[in-house]
């Protein structure tokens, strides 16, 4: 089938395109930097050039699209948060889903679902409560980014498409992500815990995060949204246990709260706070992860 992906260089658009492609799906990439895409993902995906800002999309990039993937978003771990930051953060999501789902309203044959990501930054920090996809959203910056995320992406439904929106957790995998910066502490015999190291981290392998986003795609029944989190979250102290035992480093330097906060202010509240997620609409689904403990993630993730 033909696939239209944003965010297609990004952690994980870059192994879903390789995934898609080498299962013989055609996919078109849509991405900001043409050029540069082409150099990421090679010659043999299709890459049109795009500007969300511009509120347009390439002609015909819909042409003959079954399904849309839309995984673009500025980073949200890099640097502190300033108003300036922040304001991109939430436009970089909400104006590319504008226009995506401006551009499907316009064409005669659209595409029959939107696979629309979103993180388990809805829930806002929520202690050990147990959370599933039927939980409301918080209140903090990233829940009301999510949300709004989420609601852009929701209008697509008066189109007649299927919408599902993918919360996901921490991804790891090998080559980057989240956990690159998490493990460069313990290769210098400084990792440990941020903070009391009580919070929950709700996280998921990549494997497992594409073969979701696959079931998403193919399966009529999964709509709204899914938690993409392994069903097993870990508190951040064993999170760090696990790290060093798979590095052979040790793992009792902890990282304080306030130094956090001095180095980057409100952004640190998304690392010393968390979510504890489980995916009850994949287990209702049958999905068997790849990836259950996050000891193997971890190996996987670091030497696979």
């Amino acid at each position: 089938m033909k696939v239209l992906v944003t965010g297609g260089t990004g952690f994980i658009g870059t192994a879903l395109c390789r995934y898609l492609h080498d299962r013989g799906d055609r996919v078109v990439v849509l991405s900001r930097d043409e050029k540069a895409a082409r150099r990421h993902l090679g010659n043999d995906l299709e890459v049109l050039s795009w500007d969300p800002a511009a509120g347009s999309m390439p002609a015909g990039a819909l042409d003959g699209v079954e399904v849309v993937i839309n995984l673009a978003g500025e980073s949200i771990g890099e640097g502190r948060w300033t108003e300036v930051r922040k304001q991109r953060i939430l436009n970089s999501r909400i104006r590319t889903t504008r226009v995506l789902v401006e551009a499907m309203g316009k064409v005669q044959e659209r595409p029959r679902v939107l696979v629309s990501a979103s993180a388990v930054g809805y829930y806002g920090p929520r202690g050990d409560e147990v959370l599933t996809e039927a939980d409301p959203p918080g209140s903090d910056f990233l829940a009301k980014v999510c949300r709004a995320w989420e609601e852009e992406a929701l209008k697509a439904e008066d189109l007649g498409l299927r919408v599902v929106l993918l919360r996901l957790g921490i991804v790891f995998g090998p080559g980057g992500g989240a956990l690159a910066r998490m493990v460069l502490p313990f290769h210098f015999f400084a990792g440990g815990p941020i903070g009391s190291g009580q919070q929950w981290v709700s996280w998921v392998h990549r494997d497992d995060v594409i073969e979701i986003i696959r079931l998403a795609s193919a399966d009529s029944s999964v709509s709204g949204p899914v938690n993409a989190t392994a069903p097993q979250p870990v508190r951040m102290e064993e999170l760090a246990k696990v790290i060093g035992k798979v590095l052979k480093r040790p793992s009792w330097l902890r990282v304080p709260g306030f130094a956090l906060r001095l180095a980057f202010g409100e952004m640190a509240d998304m690392l010393l706070t968390g979510q504890r997620v489980l995916p009850v609409k994949l287990q209702e689904k049958g999905y068997r992860f790849k990836y259950l403990v996050v000891e193997e993630a971890l190996k996987a993730s670091l030497f696979g």
